[in-house]
């Protein structure tokens, strides 16, 4: 194959600020520690580490002919990530992220309606190029507005017709959405990776057992579940492991730490590692993420 993973979803510029808390509000001017313009978004997060931990990643992203556009595109010529399906619009803006993150490294964010971040629509997709991978993520169910559930069912279809192994993570619904909602789609998904506060939200339920089962119950084939400090729960029809969070991680910024997580584990699938595998390259990737301030930074400080 071509590609060792296609990644479809958001690429945009992220200004991330900190440490901050709610004074920022109350002061004409507030000095912070850092202040950066680096990209970011969930899919070319997880394309930068992936490309960074040694694979050949082709990218799915949309992004205006502006300077954060170019930005964007030369950072992928830069880390050997494919741009061939991207989608310049010289109409829209490049999505940006304003990043407040708090001194306990928790973050908030400020967005543009106009930019990019939620204008991808699904024919911007191009299933043609599906054929050239054996793995597909689709790195945030709920970020795009132009996409109903029935898009995503569409769209995933399309990728089981090529045996793709199909992944996707998700961010918090929008609209009251459930797992119901999204049952079709979900059904085509060989894995699925919210946290626990977005699985919460989607299935109406609290333990993180019973979130999983309903993720299952769905058709889903994996449901992995982030806890955050306590690593993660792996779970399908057949088996279930906790995988515990990488010890001692001073948390500065947990921007990105989900997209790293998602890219280590797809990582581990690429490699054909046993699931347990999966979930600690999963841990230690997402650690190293919150690390450093910013979403991919800490790739520039490896040894």
């Amino acid at each position: 194959m071509a590609f060792d993973a296609i990644i479809i979803g958001a690429s945009i510029i992220d200004l991330p600020a900190g440490p901050v808390d709610a004074s920022v509000f109350q002061s004409g001017s507030h000095p912070v520690e850092r202040l950066a313009f680096q990209v970011g978004g969930d899919a070319i997060n997880e394309a930068t580490v992936l490309s960074y931990l040694g694979h050949n990643i082709k990218l799915i992203s949309k992004i205006g002919s502006d300077l954060g556009g170019r930005f964007i595109q030369e950072h992928c010529d830069r880390n050997g990530i494919n741009r061939d399906s991207f989608v310049t619009d010289p109409s829209m803006d490049t999505g940006i992220n304003i990043v407040l993150i708090e001194p306990d490294g928790e973050r908030s964010f400020i967005t543009s309606n106009r930019g990019g971040l939620r204008q991808l629509r699904p024919e911007d997709i191009d299933i043609s190029v599906f054929s050239q991978s054996d793995l597909l993520c689709f790195a945030s169910i709920f970020v795009f507005p132009f996409f109903s559930p029935d898009d995503y069912a569409r769209i995933f279809r399309e990728a089981k017709k090529q045996n793709m192994i199909l992944c996707a993570d998700m961010t918090k619904c929008k609209n009251q959405e459930t797992v119901e909602d999204i049952r079709e789609a979900l059904s085509c998904l060989d894995f699925v990776f919210p946290n626990l506060e977005e699985a919460r939200m989607v299935t109406r339920r609290e333990d993180p057992d019973d979130v999983a089962d309903a993720f299952l119950d769905c058709g889903v084939g994996h449901a992995v579940i982030k806890l955050g400090k306590k690593g993660c729960l792996i779970k399908s029809k057949n088996e279930r492991l906790i995988v515990p969070a990488v010890p001692g991680v001073h948390c500065l910024d947990t921007t990105g730490a989900g997209d790293n997580f998602a890219a280590g584990f797809l990582s581990g699938l690429i490699k054909k590692q046993p699931l347990r595998e999966c979930g600690r390259i999963a841990n230690e990737t997402a650690a190293r993420c919150i690390a450093q301030m910013g979403a991919t930074a800490w790739i520039h400080t490896a040894g």
